[in-house]
């Protein structure tokens, strides 16, 4: 256990530090804003989706170091998949913060996002998790255009 506690703090470090696919994409065709008053987190999503198909994804924003490092896999993550893959991974990522009865989480098919596993110990950290990923549902869905985790 100690060394999936390592692992994550080494990741989410990592990824605070060096966000992938940060800055704002030119050719995005869907984005949303989320927003989370509780901790001041914010970001801005852009998405370029071609014959329902993620092709490029980024983001800007400020916040804490889990949902910045959220935000940079969960791009890392979409690039490539289809609209419907990427609801699908949205799903197991909240069931995967948020599913506390469980004695272990599913971690099949998230690959490098299992490292969040650790967040549903957390209550006031499932929020910061999980804002990129609201913000990238909404976007996708052309729903609400600023997103709130409250």
């Amino acid at each position: 256990m100690d060394d999936l506690r390592e692992l994550y703090q080494e990741v989410i470090l990592d990824h605070n530090k060096n966000p992938k696919n940060y800055g704002k994409l030119a050719c995005a065709n869907h984005t949303s804003e989320g927003y989370n008053p509780l901790c001041g987190d914010h970001i801005n999503l852009y998405l370029q989706v071609e014959d329902g198909r993620i092709r490029d994804v980024s983001f800007e924003g400020s916040g804490c170091a889990i949902s910045k490092a959220s935000a940079s896999l969960m791009t890392a993550e979409l690039k490539g998949k289809t609209v419907a893959e990427a609801q699908q991974l949205f799903n197991k990522f909240q069931h995967l913060v948020t599913g506390a009865n469980e004695t272990e989480p599913e971690l099949d098919g998230l690959g490098k996002l299992a490292i969040f596993a650790g967040v549903r110990e957390f209550p006031l950290r499932v929020k910061c998790a999980s804002l990129a990923w609201h913000t990238m549902s909404a976007a996708l869905n052309e729903g609400e255009k600023v997103v709130s985790t409250e």
